[in-house]
Formats: structure tokens, sequence, C-alpha cells
């Protein structure tokens, strides 16, 4: 087998590829897979997910799909609170002095 360069993750594929507001993307994104997670294990159609959320279906398959720029992280966690999910926010002061602040769900 070849050697192959790589560039190890920082852990934002969203920041490893230069991208505006990375941190909002993944953030976004791990929303998003929450949700989908809960619709899964609910066994939730689209539709039903969507009559839930107050959306149309279409949109149920964009947040499945990844399409997120149509929502809003207020937007996914009210979908979380929709869907019976407790959201906890909580700010910290930064752990290293210099290094930037960041947006991270858990």
């Amino acid at each position: 087998m070849r050697n192959r360069d790589f560039t190890p993750s920082s852990g934002n594929v969203f920041a490893d590829l230069n991208l505006p507001n990375a941190d909002e993307l993944l953030a976004k994104a791990e929303l998003a897979a929450k949700i989908i997670a809960v619709i899964q294990r609910r066994q939730l159609t689209q539709t039903q997910a969507a009559t839930i959320l107050g959306i149309d279906q279409p949109k149920i398959s964009a947040l499945k799909q990844g399409k997120l720029s149509g929502f809003s992280i207020e937007r996914l966690l009210r979908f979380l609170l929709l869907l019976g999910q407790n959201v906890e926010i909580s700010v910290k002061g930064q752990s290293k002095s210099g290094s930037a602040a960041r947006l991270r769900v858990a």
C-alpha cells in the first residue's frame, strides 16, 4: 500500500474545508443528526415527523439529506423540543488563553 499524505481533522470538517461560519455549520449538522435520530427511534414517517414539527414533508427530506441552509439553529432547537427532547445550553469561559471561542453541540 502506498503512503499517502493526509491532514488530521480539527474535529470540524467545515473548518477543515475553510468554510465561513464553520462552527455554526457543524452545530446545525449535529442538531439535525439528533433530530433524525429521534425520528428514526420513534419510527416516524417523514409525513408524521413533518406534522409534529409543523413543516411540510419536503423539509424533513431536506433535513435528512443535510440540506440545512433553510434551517436556523433556533429552529432546529425548537424541533428537538417539539420531539420531546430536553435542550440545555451551557455557556463557559474559554479553556485556553488565546484560543478562539467555539460553538459545540453535545
